[in-house]
């Protein structure tokens, strides 16, 4: 079943599966998302509050149903060869309305840009793209990162080298401040209270549990963690050598 709207699983269904999966084909690896964090996150209007109801109930169900795998496991006997993580693509940044960043106006008051820029918004971040002559790139480049820079709300503006990004990620990548969010073409395109994708939602949670002997109980790490960490842990829990050119992340265990 797929909630209206969002269009996903709950995280109920979502956890059924998972556990006939396992009784089914008793995989030696599997990837569950729960999603109902995310999306009440994104929908959250008390996010600003200490209320912050929708994304409370959300991390309970999902704390329960994660509950329920780690109970099957320990109930069939898997429990001491297993290894669960648990983590995070990301945090979650609350804004207020009046808290809006809308850069495509900002552009297409300047003669240079005036209908030559579009942007991939992404609530937390900008894309911005070029699309005038290229023999024009470079000053429209630097315009647009003079002009994103001076506007109210706006962290800071990168190359999309810098962060590590192809040149599908456009010519410059803006980041939103903490408590702002993007909305663009007009300010009324992002409604949404939850955004992500800037500095202020790179946090994220991550435990590593399970009886098999490969997880060091009892320990915890101030140290920052990223998804990139999954691709090596998981490698390491498989015995599998690191790729051509070695990981990104880094083994957690």
């Amino acid at each position: 079943p797929l909630w209206p709207i969002t269009d996903h699983a709950p995280d109920i269904a979502t956890m059924d599966a998972t556990i006939a999966m396992i009784d089914s084909v008793d995989p030696n690896l599997i990837f569950v998302n729960l999603g109902d964090c995310d999306r009440a996150g994104h929908g959250d209007f008390t996010g600003t509050t200490t209320a912050a109801a929708a994304r409370r109930a959300a991390l309970a169900s999902a704390d329960q149903q994660v509950g329920r795998l780690v109970s099957h496991l320990r109930d069939t006997g898997r429990w001491a060869n297993s290894v669960l993580m648990v983590l995070a693509d990301h945090s979650m940044d609350w804004s207020f309305p009046d808290r809006i960043v809308s850069l495509q106006p900002v552009f297409d008051s300047d003669p240079l840009l005036a209908g030559r820029v579009v942007i991939a918004q992404n609530g937390g971040a900008d894309l911005l793209y070029w699309t005038g002559p290229n023999t024009h790139l470079r000053s429209a480049v630097k315009r647009m990162r003079e002009l994103a820079a001076a506007t109210d709300g706006v962290l800071a503006v990168w190359a999309p080298g810098q962060l590590h990004l192809s040149s599908l990620a456009g010519d410059l990548v803006a980041y939103c401040r903490a408590r702002w969010r993007f909305s663009d073409p007009v300010p009324v395109s992002n409604p949404i209270p939850g955004n992500h994708g800037h500095p202020a939602t790179r946090p994220i949670p991550f435990f590593i549990a399970g009886g098999s002997p490969v997880v060091q109980h009892g320990t915890t790490s101030s140290l920052a963690v990223y998804t990139l960490d999954v691709a090596p842990t998981i490698g390491h829990v498989f015995g599998l050598p690191a790729p051509r050119g070695g990981y990104d992340g880094r083994s957690r265990i």
